[in-house]
């Protein structure tokens, strides 16, 4: 999914880890574990066995809220920088912190059609992720990325991203952060973004114009670019 990230990261020379979450890409399907918590302890485990330190962590979407939940729950163990990128951040629904997500009722509609017919359910979401159009060779290759998670991850995880609400974790994050967001998002509408950046402190926010959900595909050049600016400025304050 992070392919044109990944080539520009290496050239600048990082070195990148990735990992899939349960239930999706190469991880294993399991019965029970798609929640915040769940997923924060995945990451943590993976981050400790693999020795890490003083390296800068990214999350996309609902992976926004996980690695926010991380830094709760984990005190940002090893973490020097974070980025969220078009984070399901403070909720995917609209709550108390947060009036621009999604209703529940039109989530609870998504969940049902998942149930009933999952690759409906990713074309419908493929076709709100880009504000631009996009190639058909591309949208095919993103509905087979959508299409290849286990059904038991993506819609226990819809359930998650329905439920869960990570704004009181926001007050745990004391590294600099920064909040990458297509202005024209319809899954995470850009408000969300205004309080991440509100509520984090030593914050900064990169609007893209003309950018979706999938801004870091549509205006990857423009994306690449600011997270590697972010990434090599060693200040610790904006």
């Amino acid at each position: 999914m992070f392919e044109y990230q990944i080539y520009t990261l290496l050239n600048a020379n990082y070195r990148i880890i990735t990992m899939d979450l349960r239930g999706f890409g190469n991880s294993e399907e399991t019965s029970t574990g798609y929640n915040y918590n769940q997923f924060a302890t995945d990451l943590y485990c993976v981050i400790y066995e693999l020795n890490l330190w003083n390296f800068d962590l990214l999350g996309f979407s609902m992976g926004g809220a996980i690695v926010t939940r991380y830094m709760k729950m984990y005190q940002g163990y090893g973490v020097s920088k974070l980025c969220l990128l078009d984070a399901a951040v403070p909720s995917y629904c609209k709550s108390y912190s947060n009036p621009y997500g999604q209703s529940i009722e039109e989530t609870n509609k998504l969940i049902k059609l998942g149930l009933n017919d999952r690759p409906a359910l990713n074309e419908y979401f493929g076709s709100i992720f880009f504000y631009n159009e996009q190639s058909n060779p591309f949208k095919e290759w993103f509905q087979n990325l959508n299409n290849s998670a286990s059904g038991l991850g993506e819609m226990n995880s819809l359930v998650a991203l329905r439920d869960e609400n990570t704004f009181d974790d926001l007050k745990y994050i004391n590294v600099p952060t920064g909040i990458f967001h297509g202005k024209e998002d319809k899954i995470c509408p850009f408000g969300m973004a205004e309080i991440m950046n509100k509520n984090i402190n030593n914050s900064k926010l990169y609007p893209f114009e003309k950018a979706g959900h999938g801004a870091f595909y549509e205006v990857k050049d423009k994306v690449n670019k600011s997270l590697i600016q972010f990434l090599n400025n060693t200040t610790r304050t904006f």
